[in-house]
């Protein structure tokens, strides 16, 4: 049945009403509603505010390394510590290794780009710090509903947002009501604010819509795979952070390793991949598996246990590819629209200064009786905001890489090191890039094949068994939430020109080639195995597979990620 179908048949759909609907609960979303709220407090009005959050709970589909920075954090709670937040490990130590197979040499601190020193900032879970953000802000009003897919916009006649809907429950596999049916409902706003995340569906949806991004660099985005480890007490370094670049990457393509000492004897590690890499053969997670079996790596790992996996699209985050971020009717913050620095390898102070920004811009719209209409003051504080300055130092970090590793690493030192040192803050030069990832990818008959090592079972995992401790979950009798344009294009093209790649570059096992019973070539989608990490929808060459929402609550379960 058909979305109109189904509103014709069981319609018309519940609808609420709010002063501010926001999609997202992550830390950019809540901040959004939490500046609402206390700017109503300020001012003595009371305004009404939602979050959508298609995880079973705040936090439980977030992933981040992480290391903060506390600056939007020490604007939207000045006295967050004693209200205890979970930023309980500060950063004590900063090592920048270079990575050869067997051996590594240590960058010296003095020597160290400035984006690389983490000063004052924290390891944190960034799950953990969802959850207590959430807690705010239900004690100040906010509306949180866990478990709620946004699954659509909605639009006035003027064409401007009017807010979104949530998605059906209870469709079976083939889209047609079951027993346990129930149609979503409508959240209408006087604006509505996305916060869902690197390339977030409706984001992209409205992106398109209102041509926002014309005019700009093409958004580029990475892979980051995580894992979480229980470690050795007496290996245990809590405050150190620990970044690499070399090995195993061989050939040019943007990447590197971090490991992260938490308290509590945990340790956070993971794997960032630039998905415009071009070798069809590279496999994100086979990278990664085998970044961890270094000697410098593996040295921490001395008898600890995985207790963690997951994985996440991240943006590379130059102010040049950031869209327009307001449109009638909304605003787009945080990955969504793309304020990630990339070469801090930190998003989470972006996303909730910039969600701040954008609830300030909302208030006094709706104080003077606006709604509907552009909040041309959300990116005008944006330029005008320290957010804007960090960001606009490190513009040409992702873009340098793409002219090679070696150009990447010496510009990187240039523009982040040698410059500042003579006074130069921001270089005075701005590089672009009109290539998406997706156009990246060679033909197989190009490409040299990669041969990873089996994985050992201690250091090293296979996906399956990694998928199973991300407490991935979703309703087996539900639409397939990764669609495709034409069913034909993955044997006819993907095979055919690019060995498959999806089964390489899903870090969830999502994709497989199979043979049918008369022994022809299909693609299988275990779309149950999805972590939601959109990199299908990303790194696709022929842009072919799309994803949508699940039913709410779906997904992975992070626990302390």
């Amino acid at each position: 049945m058909t979305p109109q179908d189904l509103l014709e048949q069981f319609g018309p759909r519940e609808a609420m009403e709010y002063d501010l609907v926001v999609v997202g609960g992550g830390p950019g979303g809540l901040a959004t509603a939490i500046r609402l709220k206390q700017l109503c407090n300020d001012k003595g009005q009371d305004l009404s505010v939602v979050v959508l959050e298609k995880g079973s709970e705040p936090g439980a589909h977030i992933l981040s390394g992480a290391v903060m920075d506390p600056r939007a954090m020490n604007e939207l709670f000045p006295d967050w510590k004693a209200r205890g937040a979970p930023l309980n490990q500060a950063v004590t130590d900063d090592e920048l290794l270079i990575l050869s197979e067997q051996s590594s040499s240590t960058v010296p601190s003095w020597l160290m780009p400035r984006n690389f020193h983490n000063d004052g900032c924290y390891v944190v879970s960034l799950g953990n710090v969802t959850k207590w953000l959430a807690q705010q802000a239900e004690a100040m009003g906010v509306e949180i509903f866990p478990g709620f897919t946004a699954a659509e916009v909605l639009y006035n006649d003027d064409g401007s947002v009017k807010g979104v809907a949530t998605g059906h429950v209870g469709l079976g596999r083939d889209g047609v009501p079951t027993d346990n049916f129930q149609l979503g409902m409508e959240l209408h706003a006087k604006y509505t604010v996305f916060a869902e995340g690197a390339r977030g569906h409706l984001g992209k949806q409205v992106i398109e819509r209102f041509k926002l991004n014309q005019g700009k660099d093409t958004q580029t985005f990475a892979i980051g795979i995580k894992e979480s480890w229980e470690v050795d007490p007496a290996l245990a370094k809590p405050g150190l952070v620990v970044h690499t670049s070399g090995w195993p990457i061989e050939d040019n393509s943007f990447g590197g390793g971090f490991l992260y000492h938490l308290e509590d004897n945990k340790v956070t590690l993971g794997f960032v991949l630039g998905l415009d890499y071009s070798n069809t053969y590279m496999n994100p997670f086979e990278e990664m598996q085998r970044w961890k079996t270094h000697p410098s790596i593996a040295k921490h790992l001395k008898g600890a246990k995985r207790i963690g996996y997951g994985a996440r699209a991240i943006n590379n985050g130059t102010p040049q590819a950031l869209p327009k971020t307001v449109f009638p009717g909304g605003a787009l913050i945080g990955c969504d629209a793309g304020y990630l620095n990339a070469a801090r390898i930190k998003g989470s102070h972006a996303a909730i200064k910039s969600g701040m920004l954008a609830a300030e811009a909302a208030f006094v719209a709706i104080a003077e009786g606006r709604a509907h209409d552009e909040l041309t003051a959300y990116p005008t504080h944006f330029e005008n905001s320290w957010l804007f300055k960090e960001l606009h130092q490190t513009r040409n970090f992702k873009n340098w890489f793409k002219k090679g590793k070696w150009v990447g690493q010496l510009m990187t030192g240039i523009e982040q090191f040698a410059l500042p040192k003579i006074g130069i803050s921001t270089p005075p030069w701005t590089l672009h890039n009109h290539k998406a990832d997706h156009d990246s990818l060679k033909p197989a008959a190009l490409c040299e094949q990669i041969q990873y090592p089996k994985p050992d079972g201690v250091i090293s995992f296979d996906k399956l068994s990694s998928v199973f401790i991300s407490n991935t979950n979703h309703e087996e009798n539900q639409p397939a939430h990764l669609t495709l344009k034409d069913s034909h294009v993955p044997v006819d093209i993907n095979l055919t020109n690019y060995d498959g790649p999806e089964g390489r570059y899903c870090p969830a096992g999502v994709y497989e080639y199979i043979k049918t019973a008369e022994g022809k070539d299909q693609l299988q989608i275990n779309a149950q195995n999805c972590v939601h990490c959109k990199t299908c929808d990303i790194k696709d060459p022929t842009q072919n597979i799309v994803w949508v929402t699940p039913e709410g609550g779906g997904g992975p379960n992070y626990a302390g990620m």
